[in-house]
């Protein structure tokens, strides 16, 4: 210990406050870094299943969905039918090598059911929705596709709603909500578009496969544990300083100040 150093300072109610604000804070930093480590993991996982799935031959639909919705999710596959055209919805706020745009949705009638295709995406035009939903149509007679099964996709806490109704443009692609305004019955995934028979157009364009990359979870979580080692090394170095500066302040100890 310092000579003549103020040896309670660090118990005055601003240094209080400054001890528990910095350990909320470490806490907090440190739960963040396993957070993004738990994310991290999430993805190498989802990454894995793609490319294990994307390895594996096509499989017919109903093959695919036996194991159900969570086990049909990046399956390959191939269906026949029929495009329900007058069914076609686009997807607001997409885009495709940094171009605004909409994802193209139609059903695909197989039998007595049918599923939702994402038969790719279309940029913005003039002309307003019905404009762009006319040069997406897809065509008429049998077509047989070949795509990746995707999970519904489901609105978080703050995203935008679908009001009630029959709707032309979604914010999602929400097989249930999707259900309702469609007549034949709906599989619980969505079908993304790799290849079709006849051949597609020119719009919508195909979109590509669904990215394999770590993205910034790692970095993240080395940053969040880096500012935790920061507040546990620099709190204590900066009470030591204080603690150097009072001495040479000769600021007397709270116990010795006169009443």
């Amino acid at each position: 210990m310092l000579e003549g150093v103020s040896t309670r300072f660090w118990l005055r109610p601003k240094w209080v406050f400054g001890h528990i604000l910095c350990l909320f804070l470490i806490v907090v930093f440190i739960n963040c870094g396993f957070w993004q480590l738990r994310r991290l993991h999430q993805k190498q996982h989802r990454n894995d299943l793609i490319h294990q799935r994307e390895q594996a031959a096509p499989a017919s639909l109903d093959d695919a969905l036996q194991a159900g919705a969570d086990g049909a999710v990046y399956r390959r596959v191939q269906v026949e039918g029929r495009w329900d055209a007058a069914d076609t919805v686009l997807v607001r706020s997409r885009s495709l090598n940094e171009e605004p745009g909409f994802h193209v949705l139609t059903p695909l009638v197989v039998g007595n059911e049918a599923v939702i295709v994402n038969r790719g995406f279309t940029p913005l035009g003039g002309g307003g929705d019905q404009a762009i939903l006319a040069n997406v149509q897809p065509p008429a007679g049998p077509v047989r596709v070949e795509g990746l099964l995707r999970a519904t996709e489901t609105r978080g806490s703050f995203g935008p709603q679908d009001p009630n109704g029959r709707l032309t443009v979604v914010n999602r692609i929400d097989v249930p909500r999707l259900q309702g305004q469609v007549d034949a019955r709906l599989v619980p995934v969505y079908l993304q578009l790799t290849a079709s028979t006849p051949a597609p157009g020119d719009l919508p364009r195909i979109l590509p496969l669904p990215a394999t990359d770590e993205g910034p979870h790692r970095a993240y979580a080395v940053q969040w544990f880096i500012f935790a080692t920061v507040g546990a090394v620099g709190w204590p170095l900066l009470l030591r300083k204080t603690a150097r500066d009072l001495a040479l302040e000769g600021e007397p100890d709270e116990e010795d100040e006169p009443v």
